[in-house]
């Protein structure tokens, strides 16, 4: 369970610990965050040391991909790039989770590229990779044989954008959810309603899957109370999974359902 960044705003702050950084006292309730910031700077490497310290041993990080090389150079981006990225973020160690590569909108599927950017980026790293197309060409049989052949899944989101990014794909070992808001898209809070239903669409995923459980609704404040809330849930719907606060370590390829700054949405 998880938010894109670890902010505790005011209104929600008695959720969490009174003392520490506002990492610390968000890994209080969160066993997970996504790092966006990554997406637009890079950060020195006794920033990802000084994260890495300041959480339970339990606790991943996933971590977003520049847009320099997703979006600038739309995955054409030289494999000395990739490699500068994985040294900047091993600093995480062992509390590197998955690896998120957002696509815009406006980048269709082209196989040899793709193909070509995941084998680079699979002679550098063999942990968990979701990957957010934002364009339809994505989503058809060519680019979900691709996936497979990486291992690489598919996010599923919501709003689903294009409408068949509601559907997983790709590699079973991982499914990565990223819930923006909805309507309106990373300010709307979920109600009880529709945590459910997302609650139901999460434990239908495979077994063999490591579950990363996302609240991207940011801008309003609210990922943080809906997490909690869907954590919640969660605990009262199933006592037969691990605790949605237990990682398993980032290498690790089969699990059973568990929980997962900046804005780069």
């Amino acid at each position: 369970m998880a938010t894109a960044g670890w902010a505790v705003p005011r209104e929600h702050a008695r959720l969490v610990e009174r003392e520490g950084t506002g990492l610390q006292r968000y890994s209080s309730v969160l066993g997970a965050a996504e790092i966006n910031s990554t997406f637009y700077r890079r950060h020195l490497p006794k920033t990802f040391e000084r994260w890495r310290d300041s959480v339970p041993a339990s606790f991943r990080f996933a971590v977003k991909l520049p847009r320099a090389i997703t979006h600038e150079s739309a995955l054409a981006a030289p494999a000395h790039a990739l490699a500068q990225f994985f040294d900047d973020v091993r600093g995480l160690g062992e509390k590197l989770g998955p690896i998120l590569v957002q696509l815009p909108a406006s980048a269709d599927f082209d196989r040899r590229r793709a193909r070509a950017f995941f084998r680079t980026l699979r002679t550098l790293h063999s942990g968990p990779v979701a990957c957010e197309p934002r364009h339809a060409g994505w989503y058809g049989p060519a680019a979900s044989a691709t996936f497979v052949d990486y291992d690489i899944a598919r996010v599923v989101a919501d709003p689903p954008r294009p409408a068949a990014a509601i559907h997983a794909a790709g590699s079973d070992s991982l499914r990565y959810t990223r819930w923006h808001g909805s309507p309106h898209v990373y300010w709307s809070a979920y109600g009880d309603d529709e945590l459910r239903a997302l609650l139901d669409a999460t434990l239908n995923a495979p077994p063999q899957s490591v579950v990363w459980c996302v609240f991207d609704n940011t801008a309003s404040g609210s990922a943080l109370a809906d997490a909690h809330r869907f954590q919640t849930m969660l605990a009262n719907r199933t006592t037969t999974l691990p605790h949605p606060l237990r990682s398993a370590p980032s290498n690790s390829r089969v699990s059973n359902l568990k929980k997962g700054q900046g804005r780069a949405d």
